[in-house]
């Protein structure tokens, strides 16, 4: 009977694919101490049913196709949720990058080392490295110059060292993700929440109100404004003046806030905004398309509506509705407007539900089209071989642009935060699958030689070098909060369920992407030179 069910799985990938993501996922929301493997129970569920298999001398497997197209959609999704902030952050990655090329060569130098001395040749030491460091790319990399340097059988021997180091690989960085995450309430790199005060005026001198928010450091905006006791509120431009006595509502982060009191007068326990005669509030929903991928500033909705666009809510984060804020579909916007004109803004921007799930499918189909292409293009080494970034790297650099500059004229490149986050799950789920059967049938031959050992004791060596430098220099040396630092390190192993594991235990911080995001595709080409050099030895 469990032969005859073994079979059925084999004959069933779509079956094998469903059924690991559902009975992986059951698993991993068992939590113990308050842990849970999360979407990565569906990896090592995969490795369980595939080693089951070839024990009883049936091959289970997801079609290598269906993994490469759910990491590709992954990695486009996760690049178009990073995209807008990004580029802000990589200014300062130079030290970060730099750091982690020195632990990648830390790690190398001592695969060399310790395979050596365990009697273990090239191939099979550059093999270890990829499965170390969990990226398919480099394995293929390091056989190809194995075989190039004279090595028949380097590619297969190569694969042996990877799926026996590939499982401490994932084990070993989850645990390293761990511990980064048990130090992310001290982080201080988190956004401030935004607050809304109302002001009294103290100053006599009747300053603009421009010329207050010049001298102010951080996010704010100005909502709302009451010239004396019993006047009518109204939006405040940056031409109009404060008087004394005046009452004036400001937006922003508690410490740009705090600045306003300290420059106008002190917090009032007045309330301008539960005033709603002269001026209403309301979210509403961004889901027209042709406002997607447009400033704040572009819509002018002061001149059409006189409203202001006080705060934008994307997923569940606030950010101040600063002019230059690009909007995407999806948003909610936190609209001040007169209270008479409230129904014609939100037929302005849509306002349907609708525009939180679309997927945009033509900048889906087209951006992971060019992710794809760019990630196939053959790129020439000075060894004279050649090599590929992959699919993931390709299409999550696409994602990082369209994500970036959200429209090119009349196309919207950016995709609803709710779309991007149900995309990059249902990829990440369907290539854990496809990747936890593959490894598994590896893994369970693999054992089966004398050598098994000796590529388990390189890997782990070369895995808690990585983790453990990347962990040291980045919390010591960079001083970065725990939160990024466990979607760094996922970046850097090029593992999606590290990240996974992350986004897990963060509630899908929006700081796990970025630090995923920023070191991903650097990670992806270092590991395949890396690896090419040592099969080359």
């Amino acid at each position: 009977m469990v032969t005859g069910l073994l079979h059925h799985l084999a004959e069933n990938p779509v079956l094998v694919l469903f059924s690991l993501i559902g009975l992986g996922m059951l698993v991993g929301h068992v939590k113990i101490k308050g842990v849970s493997l999360g979407a990565a129970a569906v990896l090592f569920s995969g490795i369980a049913l595939a080693a089951w298999g070839v024990s009883a001398g049936v091959t289970i497997e997801v079609p290598p196709s269906l993994g490469i197209l759910g990491l590709a959609i992954f990695t486009f999704a996760i690049g178009v949720q990073s995209g807008p902030n990004f580029f802000h952050v990589i200014r300062t990655a130079a030290g970060p990058l730099a750091l982690m090329l020195a632990v990648f060569l830390a790690g190398a130098v001592a695969a060399v080392g310790v395979g050596r001395a365990l009697g273990m040749d090239s191939a099979l030491i550059a093999g270890t490295f990829a499965g170390a460091i969990t990226n398919t790319p480099a394995l293929a990399a390091a056989g190809n110059a194995a075989v190039l340097a004279g090595n028949p059988d380097g590619a297969a021997i190569a694969t042996v060292g990877y799926a026996v180091s590939y499982l401490y690989g994932v084990i070993g960085m989850l645990f390293f993700c761990l511990l980064a995450l048990r130090y992310r309430r001290s982080d201080k790199d988190a956004p401030s929440p935004l607050v809304n005060r109302t002001v009294r005026v103290e100053r006599e001198d009747s300053p603009r109100i421009g010329d207050i928010a010049e001298t102010i450091s951080g996010e704010l905006k100005f909502s709302r404004l009451r010239h004396g006791e019993t006047g009518p509120i109204t939006r405040p431009t940056n031409d109009v003046r404060v008087n004394k006595d005046d009452l004036v509502t400001v937006v922003g982060t508690q410490e740009a806030v705090n600045q306003v009191i300290t420059a106008l007068g002190h917090g009032s326990s007045h309330s301008l905004i539960e005033d709603r005669k002269y001026l209403d509030f309301r979210r509403i929903t961004v889901s027209d398309p042709k406002l997607a991928g447009h400033t704040v500033a572009e819509l002018d909705i002061d001149t059409k509506f006189g409203a202001t666009i006080s705060r934008v809510r994307r997923g569940d984060v606030d950010m101040v509705g600063t002019p230059d804020l690009v909007l995407q579909l999806g948003d909610r916007v936190r609209v001040v407007a007169p209270t008479g004109r409230m129904v014609e803004i939100s037929k302005f921007f849509g306002d349907s539900a609708r525009g939180l799930s679309s997927i945009n499918p033509v900048t889906l189909g087209l951006g992971m089209a060019i992710g794809i292409v760019i990630g196939e293009w053959k790129f020439l080494t000075p060894t004279g071989a050649t090599f590929s970034i992959g699919s993931a790297a390709g299409t999550l650099l696409v994602g990082l642009v369209f994500g970036r500059i959200g429209r090119i004229r009349n196309f919207v490149t950016a995709l609803p935060f709710t779309a991007t986050a149900v995309l990059s799950e249902f990829g990440l789920l369907v290539f854990l699958a496809q990747a936890g059967t593959r490894a598994g049938g590896q893994i369970a031959n693999a054992f089966t030689g004398g050598d098994w050992w000796k590529i388990l004791l390189t890997g782990a060596v070369v895995t808690t070098i990585v983790g453990g430098g990347l962990y040291a220099s980045m919390r010591w040396l960079v001083k970065m909060g725990g939160t990024r630092l466990s979607g760094l390190i996922g970046g850097a192993q090029t593992q999606p369920a590290v990240l996974a594991f992350a986004n897990e235990r963060t509630g899908a911080d929006p700081r796990v992407a970025l630090g995923y995001a920023m070191v991903y595709p650097v990670a992806m080409i270092v590991k395949i030179f890396i690896a090419q050099i040592l099969g080359g030895l």
